[in-house]
């Protein structure tokens, strides 16, 4: 059963069993990486729970915790349904490019389909943080340049802190 409140105008927070939670406290693996989670397409609620699932039983990565799911509406391209986002924190043996390989991946096992930019989606995985770091590559940039600019992020992110 999901509890709801409404966060803001056009926002609702969703709340069930993988979302938020503290899904384990030490994990063997080096890295610590904060990934963003959305979708409009769908059943999205339950495809996250599927994916919080599925990443729990990947080889080389640890869900850690996982933040609210926070339904607002799209941003961008406007013409589409309203989003459901999050956030799960992670630690992982994998290194960055080899990190957003395995997310892209994973975005595509769950049928996402890139079609133009900002489109509807079923699953968007964004790397938000890594270790730390600040990489700046063609393909992968972290922090993520407008993570502190979106409320699918930063509220969800905010309950990290709770």
């Amino acid at each position: 059963m999901a509890l709801k409140r409404v966060a803001g105008e056009g926002l609702t927070l969703y709340r069930n069993t993988h979302f938020p939670a503290r899904i384990k406290r030490h994990s063997p693996y080096r890295y610590r990486a904060v990934i963003g989670i959305g979708g409009n397409v769908g059943d999205v609620r339950r495809r996250f729970e599927r994916l919080s699932v599925a990443l729990q039983r990947a080889q080389g990565v640890d869900v850690m915790r996982t933040g609210p799911v926070l339904k607002n509406p799209p941003f961008g391209f406007l013409d589409q349904s309203d989003f459901f986002n999050s956030v799960i924190e992670i630690a992982t043996s994998m290194q960055p490019q080899r990190f957003l390989r395995f997310m892209l991946e994973t975005e595509r096992r769950f049928g996402r389909r890139r079609s133009f930019p900002n489109a509807p989606r079923t699953l968007d995985l964004d790397v938000l943080f890594f270790d730390g770091r600040v990489i700046d590559t063609p393909t992968l940039k972290v922090p993520h340049p407008h993570w502190h600019e979106r409320e699918s992020v930063v509220i969800p992110l905010a309950y990290f802190w709770r």
